[in-house]
C-alpha cells in the first residue's frame, strides 16, 4: 500500500475512535409517570442514575413501581439506539450495513440495539398500567 493510503486509514482509524469517544459520552434520559422516575443511560449502555421520587414509591403496590422504572429505562434506551443510528448513518455516508450481517451490533443498521435488549420495534414504549396510573394523579 502506498503511504497516502495508510494516512488515510489512519485517520479514519482516528475519525472512528473519536466518534465512538463522543457516542459513549452522551447521555439520555428517559422518564416515566410525568417524571415521577427517570434514569440516565450512556450512550455506551451503561444506566448512570436512577431517580424515583418518594411519592411513586407504594409498598401495596410494588409492580407499579417496577412498571415506571421498565418504561423509563426503555425509553432512555430508545434515545441511546437513535444516537447510535445517528452515529453510523454520519460514518457510513447513509450505506444500509444489515446485508453484510452487522445487525446484531448496535448503532450498525439493521436489527441493532443494546446488548441484552429486546427486539422491540423502536419509538415510544408502550403505555402501561404504570403510566396510566401517574397521569390520572
Amino acid at each position: 500500500m502506498n503511504q497516502d493510503m495508510m494516512a488515510r486509514l489512519a485517520k479514519m482509524q482516528e475519525d472512528m475512535a473519536r466518534a465512538q469517544e463522543e457516542l459513549e459520552a452522551r447521555v439520555a434520559k428517559g422518564t416515566a409517570g410525568g417524571g415521577v422516575v427517570s434514569v440516565e443511560i450512556t450512550g455506551a449502555y451503561k444506566v448512570q442514575s436512577l431517580k424515583i421520587e418518594p411519592d411513586a414509591v407504594d409498598p401495596a403496590d410494588v409492580s407499579m413501581l417496577e412498571d415506571l422504572i421498565s418504561a423509563a429505562v426503555n425509553d432512555a434506551l430508545t434515545q441511546v439506539q437513535a444516537f447510535h443510528a445517528e452515529q453510523s448513518a454520519a460514518l457510513t455516508g447513509g450505506l444500509d450495513l444489515s446485508s453484510l450481517g452487522l445487525g446484531g451490533m448496535p448503532g450498525l443498521g439493521g436489527a441493532g440495539g443494546a446488548p441484552g435488549a429486546g427486539g422491540g420495534g423502536g419509538g415510544v414504549p408502550p403505555v402501561n398500567r404504570a403510566a396510566r396510573r401517574a397521569n390520572r394523579r
